[in-house]
């Protein structure tokens, strides 16, 4: 992430020393794109992505943008897995969907009511956010029962979008990235480092000591 050169793009020869395409062997290489070849789902959907950034580049939406590549994928049942705090806008995206011929399935990461404290989650997490816990995995799970086509995550918590993503068996994609302070756009933290933000570079958010 320190390269400014995009030479892997350009093709320029100036891959810096640290570059990482500079640093993979040819058989590393070699099987990768094997796997693109001859592994169906991911051919299908490696060509697929490539197809919609072409078709609609700069001119699509990301909800279009999703539309597009589940349609080239063959994909026909979307489950849709959001935050409670997201269900306006997921049920307004379930709309689009339907509108556009696809089934839908929603769940929400509460699902489930568990208490957070039930698998070890400190108390005072209860207590700063409520009783009930996150929960991405039975989410994936009761997709995975519905055997969704694709998924699509709407502003799962840091952490809880991973859990969802080892256990989705569906490809999966995000609509909605979660940032709180700033309205779900978190790159924005990184337009404005050195105004706003600038305390990001400036001191470690978190202790590794803790």
């Amino acid at each position: 992430m320190d390269c400014g050169t995009k030479s892997c793009s350009t093709r320029d020869g100036r891959n810096p020393e640290f570059c990482m395409t500079e640093q993979i062997s040819s058989e590393e290489l070699e099987k990768v794109m094997e796997i693109y070849r001859e592994n169906e789902d991911i051919h299908r959907a490696a060509v697929a992505s490539a197809e919609v950034e072409a078709e609609f580049y700069c001119r699509y939406t990301r909800v279009e943008e999703t539309m597009a590549f589940a349609r080239k994928i063959g994909a026909k049942k979307i489950g849709i897995a959001t935050c409670v705090g997201l269900l306006e806008e997921s049920r307004i995206f379930a709309q689009i969907l339907r509108k556009n011929g696809f089934e839908v399935i929603g769940v929400a990461c509460k699902m489930g009511s568990v208490d957070k404290t039930d698998i070890g989650i400190p108390q005072f997490c209860a207590e700063a956010t409520g009783p009930v816990m996150c929960n991405p995995v039975l989410q994936a799970m009761v997709l995975n029962r519905e055997h969704t086509d694709l998924n699509v995550l709407m502003g799962l918590c840091v952490g809880h979008d991973s859990l969802f993503c080892r256990y989705s068996e569906a490809l999966a994609t995000t609509l909605v990235v979660k940032d709180r302070v700033l309205g779900h756009n978190p790159v924005q933290a990184l337009y404005q480092v050195k105004s706003y933000y600038k305390k990001l570079l400036n001191t470690p958010t978190v202790s590794w000591e803790e």
